[in-house]
């Protein structure tokens, strides 16, 4: 059996290391991932995918993942499922990384070297 994801995406937001109560790391990321296709507008759409990284990852990422970066995400997906009573229930599906990949820098980081570079020709 094979359980395995690959999305390219920007990060919707800045990474946060949350710290449980057993004392194990968790950042949770939301990527936002353009169809390869075009509506019947003509527009590509976006799905925005909930993604959860543990421990190692979580603290790797925490420096470098800010809103706006591309990454390549390697993982699987896991379901959660939910009774809201006894008649509803509900299933999530959530995306837990094993690997990041990061395709392009910072936007701060691009500025800063702009910044530079413009003090090197003056």
């Amino acid at each position: 059996m094979l359980n395995q994801i690959i999305l390219v995406g920007r990060l919707t937001h800045d990474i946060e290391v949350k710290i449980l109560e057993d004392g194990r790391k968790v950042s949770d990321l939301t990527l936002a991932v353009q169809r390869p296709f075009k509506n019947m507008e003509g527009v590509y759409e976006t799905d925005f995918i909930r993604c959860t990284a543990w421990e190692g990852l979580a603290t790797a990422i925490e420096s470098y993942c800010t809103k706006g970066v591309m990454v390549a995400l390697k993982g699987r997906v896991q379901t959660w499922k939910y009774e809201l009573d006894e008649e509803k229930k509900l299933t999530m599906l959530d995306v837990i990384a094993e690997r990041i990949t990061y395709l392009s820098s910072p936007k701060h980081t691009e500025r800063t070297t702009e910044k530079k570079d413009d003090k090197k020709k003056s």
